[in-house]
């Protein structure tokens, strides 16, 4: 079996290294890897955070480093790294500790300092005012997700790393994960990654910001095996979902189409929705005695942006700007509500369903 390496994109040397694709190809593995280097080499730690608390509590956390006492190969990495001194990692209050067993105490003896520090984003209020001066290498793991974000939750990332990093410039941030989320990311957009979408296996870019010296590097990981992996086999079902796991295609739901074309004549009314960037176009169609709406990308500016519906996300004064598709205010908009309701919405291509339903996620869930 091989596995990813960081090799390709280090040469890149930028500040952020983003790095998603296929899941178990060793992504996660490999920035643990660097870090324990860097911490045995320098001394510098290594900062993990995670979304939720809960992705650090128990089992969680405790196993967090496992992989590096025993890799894919039966290597211990912890054990050849230190020259022999540790063999072991413990998590203790948010804090991952080398350890070596003692025969005479019988039980394991922690390092004098911990080597990593957990942090969750929902937990950064009760951070500010502490400080890590010897973290040097930072993992956001994944930071994809394909339920929901954290409110702002670029906002508490970037807080986080203001915490951590203080007035220092020689923190390097890497940010790990599975291809579940190509729409839905708030990190593509609020870091201006524009061209995500376009990226094919194997690719890395470079996004320089004007002369801040701020450099993100962004790599698309191919697939180490390029025969596929042993374990392909349990995910062999005709189930697109699953080329996520087996070659790391982006995660999309599959979304009612419409077979057959829709005439013009059978539009009987049309209405926007914007959101994520991506403004879409709904008609609802009538014809042959069947009534349903049909989403489809919306390829030129709103003909009249002061009289057409328009449902966002954003605030907006017009008054045919609406807000929550989901949560009617008025007849009106019940009726347009009412084809999802009773499962009569058809999409032009799973993206448009994913950017829908995110959409929607967002009516029912935001204050």
């Amino acid at each position: 079996m091989k596995y990813y390496s960081l090799n390709n994109i280090l040469k890149k040397k930028a500040r952020y290294n983003i790095v998603f694709g296929e899941r178990s190809n060793g992504k996660t593995y490999s920035v643990l890897e660097y870090g324990v280097k860097e911490y045995f080499k320098s001394g510098k730690q290594i900062a993990v955070i995670r979304r939720w608390r809960e992705d650090f509590k128990g089992k969680r956390g405790a196993a967090y480093f496992d992989n590096l006492v025993c890799n894919g190969e039966e290597v211990n990495k912890v054990k050849e790294l230190s020259g022999g001194k540790y063999d072991h990692v413990t998590y203790l209050s948010g804090k991952w500790y080398f350890a070596y067993f003692d025969e005479e105490l019988e039980k394991y003896v922690n390092s004098p300092e911990p080597f990593a520090y957990a942090f969750a984003l929902t937990e950064m209020e009760h951070e500010k005012g502490n400080s890590y001066p010897l973290v040097q290498t930072v993992l956001f793991d994944e930071f994809m997700s394909r339920g929901m974000y954290v409110p702002d939750e670029f906002v508490l990332f970037m807080n986080t790393l203001s915490t951590i990093i203080r007035h220092r410039d020689n923190v390097t941030v890497f940010m790990c994960a599975n291809t579940v989320d190509m729409i839905g990311c708030p990190y593509f957009k609020e870091m201006g990654l524009k061209h995500v979408k376009e990226m094919q296996k194997g690719d890395i870019d470079v996004y320089e910001y004007g002369t801040s010296g701020l450099r993100v590097a962004v790599e698309y990981s191919d697939s180490p095996n390029k025969d596929g992996k042993p374990s392909d086999v349990y995910f062999a079902f005709d189930n697109q979902k699953l080329k996520m796991i087996t070659s790391g295609a982006f995660e999309l739901d599959i979304y009612p189409h419409i077979q057959d074309r829709i005439e013009k004549k059978d539009i009987i009314f049309s209405y926007f929705i914007q959101y994520d960037d991506q403004l879409l176009q709904a008609d609802i169609v009538q014809r042959d005695g069947e009534a349903f709406t049909f989403v489809h990308p919306k390829t030129t500016p709103i003909k009249y942006e002061d009289e057409d519906i328009v449902f966002t996300a954003e605030s907006n004064t017009r008054v045919n700007y609406c807000g929550k598709l989901a949560k009617p205010i008025n007849k009106a908009v019940r009726k347009l509500y009412w084809f999802y309701v009773a499962n009569k919405v058809f999409y032009s291509d799973n993206e448009v369903g994913e950017i829908v339903a995110r959409y929607l996620f967002w009516c029912n869930n935001s204050k």
